[in-house]
């Protein structure tokens, strides 16, 4: 689908919506609402039909490096796909290489473009570690992600301030305890 005629489709989708709810359209404040929504929508949820993002990273030969590399608190923001309410927070990831290494602002592009759609934090982790793993065929790799979610926050158990934390841990961080450990010191800063 094209992103206009996608832009179209959400804005009628906000108009029935702001019927619903029995909110007038006609007022000041609500007139262009709609297309505002829909083309949030089109931006923050680009992960589900742009794959340029991903899919163009530049890989390089690996110039010898045998240790951890890690990237701490990269800031994300995604929508919960049970309520489409915002989680955010920070995503570290840790990696090995082996043949490949990736440029390192590269790393904050991917977690952006796993972070553009609705999903479960579970999804979000793994789905990240499994693009490292398999695109740079890395000898190791650990995600940790820590976040926060409005839908646990603003409703339901209305429990303000808590963080969930996930990891995915693939290869020699899967195999090998001390470099899982030198790893989680790294992004735990315990060093």
């Amino acid at each position: 689908m094209e992103e206009e005629q996608r832009e179209q489709k959400i804005e009628r989708a906000i108009h029935e919506l702001l019927d619903a709810l029995e909110i007038s359209k006609n007022t000041e404040a609500y007139k262009n609402t709609p297309r505002r929504i829909a083309r949030m929508y089109i931006e923050i949820f680009s992960g589900l039909y742009r794959n340029d993002d991903v899919s163009k990273i530049t890989l390089f030969k690996n110039p010898g490096y045998r240790d951890i590399l890690c990237l701490k608190n990269i800031p994300f923001y995604s929508m919960c796909i049970h309520h489409f309410l915002p989680m955010f927070g920070y995503v570290s990831v840790a990696y090995i290489p082996d043949k490949k290494i990736v440029g390192l602002s590269k790393i904050p592009r991917i977690v952006k473009h796993f972070a553009s759609r609705p999903q479960v934090q579970e999804e979000f982790t793994k789905d990240i570690a499994d693009y490292f793993n398999d695109k740079l065929e890395a000898k190791g790799v650990l995600v940790m992600i820590k976040a926060r979610h409005m839908c646990m926050e603003m409703r339901g158990a209305k429990s303000h301030g808590v963080e969930t934390v996930t990891s995915a841990i693939r290869g020699l961080f899967e195999t090998n305890p001390n470099t899982k450990d030198e790893a989680l010191k790294i992004i735990l800063n315990q060093q």
